[in-house]
């Protein structure tokens, strides 16, 4: 998994609430093991409106979604956190998430932020006209050339896992040294469970 500390580009202004992982990921896609090539899948029923956001030109390879209340309710398809990846999505902010889309988010790297609604509204202000926004994961803020500050909190540990770009294998290979000594002592202690069988 890639390190995130700070995401910082255009976002996508989406504002809508209630955006369902069948909306961000359709079903017919999801005959895929691969976790690449679905973001042209991404979306597929707003990017059938006229003018919609992540058609638009303006916001092309955008790293962060602004979207309403209960983003990614729906079914867990971990398809959806693929299919934003593949898309370049790298954070979304919003009032409010599915626990089951955010706990998805967060092992495929993608980073969930929850602001009040008033402050996702002016970040869509700011989308809009055309700025970046900047989300930092050290100092826990979202940031916009205006001077908006807007402070916001994650769980620690989910935290030092996006900052470290630890997965849960990453995790793992993280205690090799203390993994491989208790392997080796526990062959000295309990021979017999490594014993052969035939």
């Amino acid at each position: 998994m890639t390190p995130v500390t700070i995401v910082q580009g255009r976002a996508y202004p989406l504002g809508r609430k209630n955006v369902d992982t069948d909306v961000i990921i359709p079903a017919q896609y999801l005959k895929t093991i691969s976790r690449f090539g679905l973001g042209r899948g991404a979306f597929e029923t707003v990017r059938a409106e006229p003018g919609n956001v992540f058609d638009d030109p303006a916001y092309a390879g955008a790293p962060i979604i602004l979207a309403g209340d209960n983003f990614g309710c729906g079914s867990s398809r971990e398809h959806a956190a693929w299919a934003l990846n593949d898309m370049g999505v790298t954070a979304v902010v919003a009032p409010s998430f599915s626990d089951i889309f955010s706990g998805n988010a967060f092992k495929n790297g993608i980073v969930t932020v929850v602001l009040a609604e008033d402050a996702v509204e002016r970040l869509i202000e700011v989308a809009k006209a055309g700025e970046p926004i900047t989300i930092d994961l050290e100092s826990l803020t979202v940031t916009t050339p205006f001077q908006d500050r807007f402070a916001f909190s994650i769980d620690a540990f989910r935290r030092h896992c996006l900052m470290n770009g630890l997965d849960e294998v990453g995790l793992t290979l993280a205690r090799d040294v203390e993994i491989s000594g208790f392997e080796r002592q526990m062959a000295v202690d309990r021979p017999w469970l490594g014993a052969a069988t035939g």
